[in-house]
């Protein structure tokens, strides 16, 4: 009987050591695993910082780099351009397409789009709007700023005429302090709804035979005379 009890306590003795290296084990490695840094998570990038061009319009890195700004082809030219896709195209692409039209047959190289963003002279700051692709050059080396009087009389009144059917959204740089008759710009921020609806205008000349772009209008007519020297004065003023 002594022998059986000696036997029990010394098996209930094992079983209790070997228990105890159980839990120094787990415990060791609770301690260990405590030890262990925590790695935090790395900060979040701070957002790209939005910069407007001189007309309210976003500024763009680059074209077809996933931003606003895509090369457009213009129809009835062998060329394309970079422009704000959108409202925007369709209104500077009309702009081209009639200079190309009534004006001079325009070659790949003569309109400029956009331009990267960049530091410009005191009083030239629409130049940024090149930046957000709401701008566009005709033959800049034609018509170079601070030069006047580019343009032959029956050419400017396709130039008036082409504003007065723009309505007031695209401004030309002919009217400017510093004169750059080269110079088209959208002249509403991206919420207008004049350009909404001065595009869906253009869309619907474009899908009609005889209608935008392409047509030769009669700058003299009194009304679009009357239109074009009404928005002369306005946009001069």
């Amino acid at each position: 009987m002594a022998t059986s009890r000696r036997v029990f306590l010394r098996s209930a003795v094992g079983v209790a050591v070997a228990a105890g290296a159980g839990m120094e084990i787990l415990t060791g490695t609770a301690t260990a695993d405590s030890r262990v840094p925590t790695r935090l998570p790395k900060p979040l990038p701070e957002p790209r910082k939005i910069i407007p061009s001189d007309n309210g319009w976003p500024v763009d890195t680059a074209p077809n780099s996933g931003g606003s700004v895509w090369t457009r082809p213009v129809p009835g030219a062998s060329f394309d351009v970079d422009v704000s896709i959108g409202d925007v195209e369709t209104v500077l692409v009309h702009v081209v397409r009639r200079f190309n039209y009534e004006i001079d047959t325009l070659r790949p190289g003569d309109v400029v789009g956009f331009r990267p963003f960049g530091k410009v002279k005191k009083g030239l700051e629409y130049q940024t709007n090149h930046s957000s692709g709401t701008a566009i050059d005709i033959r800049p080396d034609w018509y170079p700023v601070g030069v006047a009087g580019g343009f032959y009389p029956q050419e400017l009144a396709v130039i008036r005429d082409i504003l007065a059917e723009c309505e007031g959204v695209v401004t030309w740089g002919g009217d400017f302090p510093t004169p750059d008759e080269s110079h088209f710009q959208i002249d509403v921020p991206p919420s207008s709804d004049r350009l909404k609806l001065l595009a869906a205008k253009i869309r619907n000349w474009n899908s009609v035979p005889g209608l935008g772009a392409g047509v030769i209008q009669n700058t003299q007519d009194k009304t679009r005379l009357k239109a074009a020297e009404a928005l002369k004065r306005l946009q001069t003023a």
